[in-house]
């Protein structure tokens, strides 16, 4: 009876427990429920969706990305924008290009010397604002670009090598059109191609080939035939007409010739070590500024410049930088016998305006030397581009 009434007074509380221990199991049922619909299942849902992790990147899309960004650029970009960077960004014809545009912007300064008739300002003087505006826009732009300022260590020699002997060129060159006259002046400067050629054989061991010396030398030729002979020398001073005299001013020229090959060499070398023609410019500039400036004060009384004299000397400084700047750039990104017959350039364009602006009487011996530079110049261009192993 005990088990009875202990079972019996137990079916009461085991229905209880029992209610009890459903509404338990409910409970714990939905709340498996709703931890498995709050949390397994988004997890799973989320797991579908990306189907990215660190291990599987989405290039294509990335790709897709670039592509459109680029494309923006190029849309939002002027042509002449366009132009520059591709001219700049090294395609195959970047190095001939950049060599003939900066002839072309030593053609615009010659031009805008004779158009643009202003105040008689020594040499030295010029040159002197022409280095300083040099100095300061090379640095501005390696300051921007993050480039240390005087190159890697491992360029260093070289950039000083090219300081060095860009500033004797200048000098000497500075010289030489004080004591010739014009036409001769220009005449031995056009010479330095040609000596630039010759040393890169020994300096940089280029291969001199047949076609590029005979390119430099049909285009000297033309030179001689739109400058004059180089023997004459009316319009000289009584100093300078001494034979001895001339001679030794000749001799300057040359020299500033073969200052200036070396100096393209060493332009070049320390341009490709560097990865950047920059800092060749900004050496050469900070050293000249300093060499010019005690010849300024030591061998020319100063003269001051008028506003309007001064605002020409700032922005054809200006253009010489950047006729400096496509320069190295060229020489950085091709070969100098292939590059330097493209600087001939500048006295046939010069030619070519003055005929046409009737500032320079029209002759056969000047249609023929325009005729012999444009035709190297072209045959450079078309055979130029083709990449050598070097």
């Amino acid at each position: 009876m005990n088990s009875t009434g202990t079972d019996g007074g137990g079916g009461g509380g085991g229905q209880e427990r029992e209610l009890s221990h459903v509404v338990e199991l409910v409970a714990s049922t939905d709340g498996s429920d709703l931890v498995s619909d709050d949390q397994i299942t988004p997890l799973l849902v989320q797991s579908d969706k990306p189907k990215i992790n660190i291990f599987t990147v989405s290039y294509p899309r990335r790709k897709a990305n670039k592509d459109q960004i680029a494309r923006l650029i190029e849309t939002e970009a002027s042509p002449f924008t366009q132009f520059i960077i591709w001219l700049w960004g090294g395609s195959r014809y970047s190095g001939l290009l950049c060599m003939a545009l900066s002839s072309a912007i030593y053609c615009v300064m010659e031009i805008l010397l004779d158009v643009c008739s202003a105040q008689a300002i020594p040499l030295f003087e010029i040159a002197f604002t022409r280095c300083v505006i040099i100095s300061i826009l090379s640095l501005m732009w390696l300051r921007k670009t993050g480039e240390p300022i005087f190159g890697p260590a491992n360029v260093r020699t070289l950039l000083v090598s090219r300081a060095f002997t860009g500033c004797a060129s200048l000098i000497a060159f500075i010289y030489c059109i004080q004591r010739l006259p014009m036409s001769q002046a220009m005449i031995l400067s056009f010479t330095t191609p040609l000596m630039a050629s010759i040393a890169a054989r020994f300096i940089l061991h280029e291969n001199l080939k047949i076609a590029y010396v005979a390119g430099i030398a049909f285009s000297f030729f033309g030179v001689l035939f739109l400058l004059g002979s180089p023997t004459r020398i009316e319009g000289v001073s009584v100093e300078a007409k001494a034979p001895g005299m001339h001679v030794f001013a000749v001799l300057i020229g040359l020299l500033s010739s073969l200052a200036g090959g070396v100096s393209y060499c060493f332009l070049r070398a320390a341009a490709k070590a560097s990865d950047q023609p920059v800092g060749t410019i900004f050496s050469f500039g900070l050293l000249s500024s300093a060499v010019v400036a005690i010849c300024m004060i030591t061998a020319q009384d100063f003269v001051l410049p008028s506003f309007y004299s001064f605002v020409l000397m700032i922005f054809l400084s200006i253009l010489a930088f950047f006729a400096e700047l496509f320069l190295a750039r060229g020489l950085q990104l091709e070969k100098t016998s292939k590059v330097a017959n493209i600087q001939y350039l500048e006295a046939a364009l010069y030619q070519l305006w003055g005929m046409g602006s009737l500032r320079i009487a029209l002759s056969f011996g000047k249609v023929v030397g325009c005729f012999l530079v444009f035709v190297s110049a072209c045959c450079t261009m078309y055979f130029g581009p083709e990449k050598e192993m070097e």
